[in-house]
């Protein structure tokens, strides 16, 4: 491919500015999820309120995860272009579905009125990630573990942003609808940066591997599903407890649980940066099966924390494990697999969306089940008054048992890491010896 036909930073500047934008729109609506609930669930049906609103965040996961399927192996068709705007253009509409959502309908139409707005923000997402990773791939062949960290380095910035304009448009007064508006202004610049930009075409194309041949390249390599199956686990133990951290630790780290999540998304924003180096040293399944570990302890220890220095600790812990894991795992796929193009890099992130779209109402359900079982019982919760001491203690309970019901997924994936990297040794190490002989 000879690059110097295209702007490299203009269209890593896009790349980006979308994932970035993206990163806002689901660090806001984390930071609001609460107000939905309160506002428009809980008058529907308080015993689960917190399914609802754990299956309207869940959503947006499915839109990505199908988008991501059904538009990676045609990106070249569509053109990332294309997909960029169309993805400007469905932020701006979901989001203003979300905002106007009370407006529009009332009862339970409003739950579904917030489903179908955090469908269109999911699709935007799945267009985003089926251009923006296959373009930097394109761009930087030979650096695409650096770079596809960089690249993802811009999400956690995106959900400091996101979460720290929440908090400030709540600490005013203003509504939660001023705080999701906020997002219109991220993506009409990225929308308008992208006008007349000529980018790359995938790998594959470059290859010149046909859709039927990309199909060939996953199924005649079957260690591909071992990755397909990691990214579920990884996903998981990521974004789900990202979504629900708000909601769930605000009442458990006596502070916001959105703090925890921008301090989290500050640890990422930075160690991204410097997954090239630690990745050359150890090798990039050696630094997922770090990752693992890492969250492994962090996540069970988020769901025990019981004051702000507890909840940081944890947080930390927790951030140093996940902040590699999904940016790593598409450049290892990238890598691996070249030939499978687009769609090998869009397969794992869809799965990835597909695992966090199941396991955020599994989340929710958890925790109304728990709250309900620390009340005694249905009845019992709906005559407790907001704020009080046996309220609040049901809240407790339920945002812990709902953190452990996720805190021992990376437990799996210390296995599987572990035998990927355990065979890639050995595999290294007969190939040197098989030198040595020659």
């Amino acid at each position: 491919m000879t690059n110097e036909q295209y702007d490299n930073g203009r269209i890593f500047l896009i790349c980006i500015l979308a994932l970035f934008t993206i990163a806002v729109s689901m660090s806001l609506g984390a930071t609001v999820a609460a107000d939905l609930k309160s506002n428009f669930l809980d008058p529907i049906d308080f015993t689960t309120s917190a399914t609802m609103i754990g299956q309207i965040l869940g959503i947006i996961f499915l839109g990505f995860s199908i988008t991501l399927f059904c538009v990676s192996p045609f990106m070249d068709v569509i053109g990332m272009g294309r997909a960029l705007a169309a993805a400007a253009t469905l932020i701006i509409v979901g989001n203003a579905i979300l905002i106007f959502a009370g407006d529009i309908t009332s009862g339970m139409g409003i739950y579904w009125a917030l489903w179908f707005g955090m469908l269109l923000k999911g699709i935007a997402w799945g267009l985003v990630e089926s251009a923006i990773n296959p373009a930097t791939a394109a761009l930087y062949p030979e650096d695409k573990t650096h770079r596809l960290n960089v690249l993802h380095a811009w999400w956690p910035a995106g959900l400091v942003v996101g979460g720290l304009s929440g908090i400030a448009v709540n600490s005013t007064g203003l509504n939660w609808q001023i705080a999701l508006s906020l997002i219109f202004i991220p993506a009409i610049a990225f929308g308008a940066l992208n006008i007349g930009v000529k980018f790359p075409k995938t790998e594959s194309s470059d290859l010149d591997v046909s859709f039927g041949d990309m199909i060939k390249e996953i199924f005649r390599r079957p260690s591909f599903f071992i990755w397909f199956g990691a990214m579920f686990l990884t996903a998981a133990s990521e974004l789900a407890p990202g979504q629900w951290v708000d909601l769930a630790l605000t009442h458990t780290v006596g502070m916001r649980g959105i703090l925890l999540l921008v301090y989290v998304s500050g640890i990422m924003f930075v160690m991204r940066h410097f997954a090239g180096p630690i990745a050359h040293k150890i090798s990039a399944v050696g630094l997922l099966w770090f990752s693992a570990l890492f969250t492994c302890v962090g996540l069970y220890m988020l769901s025990v924390a019981d004051s702000p220095v507890t909840g940081i600790i944890a947080a930390t812990i927790w951030g140093a494990g996940v902040c590699f894991m999904w940016p790593t795992m598409l450049a290892s796929a990238a890598e691996r697999y070249p030939r499978g193009g687009a769609w090998t890099i869009g397969l794992i992130g869809s799965a990835g969306a597909m695992s966090t779209y199941i396991v955020l109402p599994i989340l929710g359900a958890a925790y109304d089940k728990a709250k309900l079982e620390a009340a005694g019982g249905a009845d019992a919760f709906a005559a407790m008054a907001e704020g009080s001491i046996e309220h609040t203690n049901s809240l407790i309970f339920a945002a812990e048992k709902s953190f452990q019901t996720v805190a021992l997924l990376p437990i799996a994936l210390l296995v599987i890491f572990g035998g990927v990297w355990y065979n890639d040794r050995r595999i290294a190490k007969l190939k040197a010896e098989n030198a040595l002989s020659e």
